[in-house]
């Protein structure tokens, strides 16, 4: 998944939202960013966060769908139907299978099922959300902390627009078989109809996840990934006023994704795009070519703030391989910003040069340097 490394505010995108961010996942293009490093908290958007956890569980083989955890009288008095939240109305002492518990997670937004699936599978709240935060280290969500599996208000507990681009990416590339979890509309357990409570879903098209939050200082926020004839974009923002505000700013960002972007074909595949020094060797650079089609969503209507750039770290040192991870191209935006990154390869392979070759090399680079 890509993980954009600068924010970008493109001028033909804007949002009323606090903080924003607009990613086409399918070319791994930003389109679109407004402070997404600005903490807020997360609500029930940790829940996310929460299935992330179960999903690799399941994946892991650690346990199974139909593995039963008991509703402790903990999970029944904090999300059950004490506590007059979103609930699954479960009974404290009941067993209830995680197939179900994920139901009631992501459909109904359950507070309690989150809770015993915390408890079930690392023996608290607490712990469990250790396992939250151990995912989001390894997904590179570097200013996000999470407190329990709710999302109830916590001390520390926060996350960003650009690191929930980064969990909806990873579910959508590594749990992509339980994600029609996120746009399911209704489920019955126990004799319970309960329909899916994402504010999303059927007001945007093409939208099938993944869910809405709300906290006193952060205001709305939403989490959404939206696809249309082949091509997927992720929008996560926040410090919205209302719902009604939410649901109108996701619906300007999405649309713009359409409306305001097209795609363009800079490299094929193998094409040479820049050379690289190299030192030692029988020739003094290397071709780098596209590891991959090099397809970028571009604004309409001019591209005059757009520039390409080939990073690599070198002199590159003989032999070369052919074919060898040497950089990456950047499409950089406004101000800067990097907008798209892909690997460079290289294009050919470099022998080890003769010794009155390397001596020579030796001597340009102590007169000259490497450029």
């Amino acid at each position: 998944m890509f993980s954009p490394q600068d924010a970008a505010a493109q001028d033909v995108l804007a949002t009323k939202a606090v903080t924003a961010i607009l990613v086409d996942q399918s070319s791994n293009t930003l389109l679109y960013a407004k402070a997404p490093d600005q903490p807020f908290e997360p609500g029930s958007l940790a829940k996310v966060m929460t299935a992330a956890a179960v999903f690799d569980a399941l994946k892991a083989g650690e346990v199974t769908p139909e593995t039963l955890y008991t509703v402790s009288e903990h999970a029944w008095r904090t999300g059950g139907a004490p506590s007059r939240g979103a609930t699954m109305f479960a009974s404290v002492k009941s067993q209830i299978a995680i197939s179900d518990l994920l139901q009631g997670l992501i459909v109904h937004n359950a507070n309690d099922a989150a809770i015993v699936l915390a408890e079930g599978l690392a023996g608290s709240e607490e712990a469990f959300a250790e396992r939250m935060n151990a995912l989001a280290t390894r997904l590179g969500m570097k200013n996000t902390h999470f407190a329990n599996p709710t999302g109830y208000p916590a001390p520390g507990a926060k996350v960003t627009a650009r690191d929930l681009s980064l969990l909806a990416g990873y579910i959508l590339s590594e749990h992509k078989d339980r994600y029609g979890l996120f746009s399911q509309p209704e489920f019955t357990w126990n004799n319970i109809f309960q329909r899916a409570k994402n504010p999303f879903l059927g007001n945007v098209t093409g939208l099938d996840g993944l869910g809405a939050g709300q906290s006193e200082p952060g205001g709305f926020s939403g989490l959404v990934s939206v696809e249309r004839d082949g091509r997927r974009v992720i929008a996560a923002l926040s410090g919205l006023p209302s719902d009604k505000a939410r649901l109108a700013s996701v619906k300007d960002l999405v649309e713009g994704a359409w409306d305001a972007f097209t795609l363009n074909r800079l490299f094929d595949a193998g094409a040479q795009v820049a050379s690289a020094r190299v030192f030692g060797g029988t020739a003094g650079e290397v071709p780098l070519v596209a590891a991959q089609n090099v397809d970028v969503l571009l604004p309409n209507g001019g591209t005059m703030n757009y520039r390409l750039r080939a990073v690599y770290e070198g002199p590159l040192i003989a032999p070369v391989e052919k074919g060898a991870l040497a950089g990456e191209i950047r499409v950089l935006g406004p101000d800067d910003a990097v907008v798209y990154r892909a690997p460079l390869l290289t294009g050919s392979d470099i022998r080890e040069g003769t010794l009155s070759q390397r001596a020579m090399n030796g001597v340009r680079q102590l007169l000259f340097g490497w450029l």
